[in-house]
C-alpha cells in the first residue's frame, strides 16, 4: 500500500510537472512555431490540460475589538466582512480570490458563474473571461473575486508570478500609501489622528491618507493641520471623504488641504448616482481630486475619464472586475493624462493582487519616477490582513515588495478561512 501510494504521489508531480513545462511553452511562443502534427498525439504530455472541479465560496465575519468607521458611517461598524473564492482543479492546484459580500455577489458566483467555470480548463482566460461577464449583467464584485482567483490558479499552473502573465513587471517593489487614520469609538480625532500619524511613519511609512467628513470643516480642517504639523513637510498626506461633504463644503475643505500641501482630496461627494457632481467639483478643487473606486466595469470607468470629473482614477480589483479590467482601465486613463491609484481595501488575497497590478503599471510619464503609482494598505482592524497568508508580504520603509512566488505568491492558511466562515 506505502508503494501505491508513494506511486500515487510521484505520478500526481509528474503530470504537474509535464503540465508546467507544456503551458510555459505555450506561453513563451515555443510551440507556436513547431509544427501542429508533432505535438498532435493523444494524450500528449505538452499539451496543457488542467480542469476546474470546483468553486466554493467562504463568507468570513469578524466582531471588532472597537468600532471603526469613515464620515458616513452612522452608527460606527462593529464587524467586518469579506468574500472569499476557492477554485480547484483535477491537478491537486488551487487559486484564491477576495472580494466584497454584498449586491448578491455569492448568489451570482454560486448560481451563476460557477456553471460557467466547472469543467473548463482555466487556462483559457480570454474566453472564460467572456463567459464571466456574460450572464451576470455586470456585477463586478462577483467577477472581480473569480477573475483573481483565476489568475492566481493559471500562474500556478505556468510556474509564474501573476505580473508575469500580463507582460512582466515594471518595478520590483511599490510604495505604499498607508490608509490609517479613521473614526474610532471612544477617541477623538484631535488627539487620535496626530499620534496614530506619527506611529506610522516611525514604523517607516511615508504616505499617510485620513478620513474626513464626518465632521464641520472647521474642526476638521485644524486636525488636518495638527496632522501635517506631527509628521512634517515631508510626509505625503491625502484625504478620504467618503461622500461626507456637500459641494460647497468639499470645496472649502479643498482649499485647506491645499494649503496645508495635502496630495488629493478623494471622493468627498457621494458616489452615486455616477458620481454626480463631481466634474463641477473638479473645475473648482484646488488640489488633485481623485475617485472612482465604484466603477465596476471599464465602462462605467469611460464615463468617469471621458467625463474629465476626476484627477485620479481609483478603480479596486475586487469590485470592477478583476486585475485585467484595472489593467485596461489604467491604459485608458493614460490616454487622458488622468492617473490611475487602484483602491484596495481588504485583505492579504486583495493586497498580493494590487501589488501585482501595480508592479505593471508605468509611471505616468517619460521622466524621472516622481509620482509612482502607490499600493493603499489600509490598517484598520482586518484579521484576514494580519494571518491569512501564512508568509507575510514584504513591508519595508514605505514599499511592498512584489511577490516572485508563482501565481499570487502566497499560501492561504485555511485554519484562519474556517475559523471566520459563516
Amino acid at each position: 500500500m506505502k508503494h501505491d501510494e508513494n506511486s500515487t504521489t510521484a505520478a500526481m508531480s509528474n503530470r504537474r510537472d509535464a503540465l508546467r513545462f507544456g503551458a510555459g511553452l505555450l506561453a513563451s511562443g515555443m510551440l507556436g512555431s513547431t509544427p501542429f502534427d508533432a505535438f498532435a498525439t493523444e494524450e500528449s504530455e505538452l499539451q496543457p490540460q488542467l480542469t476546474i472541479t470546483s468553486v466554493k465560496t467562504f463568507l468570513l465575519r469578524h466582531t471588532l475589538k472597537r468600532p471603526f468607521g469613515v464620515s458616513v458611517s452612522v452608527p460606527l461598524g462593529k464587524t467586518r466582512q469579506a468574500l472569499l473564492i476557492k477554485i480547484e482543479t483535477d491537478e491537486g492546484l488551487v487559486g484564491w480570490g477576495e472580494t466584497a459580500p454584498i449586491s448578491g455577489t455569492r448568489g451570482t458566483i454560486v448560481d451563476d458563474l460557477t456553471p460557467r467555470l466547472l469543467g473548463q480548463n482555466p487556462l483559457e482566460y480570454r474566453r472564460l473571461w467572456r463567459e464571466l461577464w456574460g450572464p451576470n449583467f455586470g456585477n463586478g464584485l462577483a467577477v472581480g473575486g473569480v477573475e483573481t482567483a483565476l489568475n492566481d490558479l493559471r500562474g500556478k499552473a505556468l510556474n509564474l508570478p501573476v505580473a508575469e502573465l500580463f507582460g512582466g513587471r515594471m518595478r520590483d517593489q511599490v510604495p505604499v500609501y498607508v490608509s490609517a487614520l479613521e473614526y474610532v469609538e471612544g477617541r477623538e480625532i484631535e488627539e487620535h489622528y496626530p499620534e496614530t500619524a506619527i506611529k506610522m511613519v516611525e514604523q517607516g511609512h511615508k504616505a499617510i491618507k485620513m478620513r474626513l467628513g464626518r465632521y464641520s470643516v472647521a474642526r476638521e480642517a485644524k486636525v488636518a493641520a495638527a496632522v501635517r504639523d506631527a509628521v512634517g513637510p515631508g510626509v505625503q498626506l491625502m484625504v478620504d471623504g467618503n461622500g461626507g461633504y456637500t459641494m460647497a463644503n468639499a470645496v472649502r475643505m479643498g482649499h485647506a488641504l491645499n494649503e496645508l500641501g495635502f496630495e488629493f482630496f478623494e471622493e468627498p461627494l457621494p458616489q452615486s448616482p455616477k458620481y454626480a457632481g463631481y466634474d463641477e467639483l473638479r473645475r473648482k478643487m484646488p488640489l488633485p481630486l481623485a475617485g472612482g473606486e465604484a466603477v465596476d466595469s471599464r465602462g462605467s470607468a469611460k464615463q468617469l475619464i471621458d467625463r474629465r470629473a476626476i484627477d485620479i482614477i481609483q478603480p479596486d480589483i475586487s469590485l470592477c472586475g478583476g486585475l485585467g479590467e484595472v489593467l485596461f482601465i489604467s491604459e485608458m486613463a493614460k490616454l487622458s493624462s488622468i492617473r490611475c491609484l487602484p483602491h484596495c481595501w481588504g485583505g492579504d488575497i486583495l493586497i498580493a493582487a494590487t501589488t501585482h497590478l501595480l508592479s505593471l503599471l508605468p509611471d505616468p510619464h517619460w521622466g524621472l519616477p516622481t509620482d509612482t503609482p502607490m499600493l493603499e494598505l489600509d490598517q484598520s482592524e482586518n484579521p484576514w490582513r494580519d494571518g491569512l497568508a501564512i508568509e507575510r508580504l514584504e513591508l519595508e520603509e514605505g514599499f511592498i515588495k512584489v511577490p516572485t512566488k508563482p501565481g499570487l505568491g502566497i499560501e492561504v492558511d485555511e485554519d484562519v478561512v474556517k475559523h471566520y466562515a459563516v
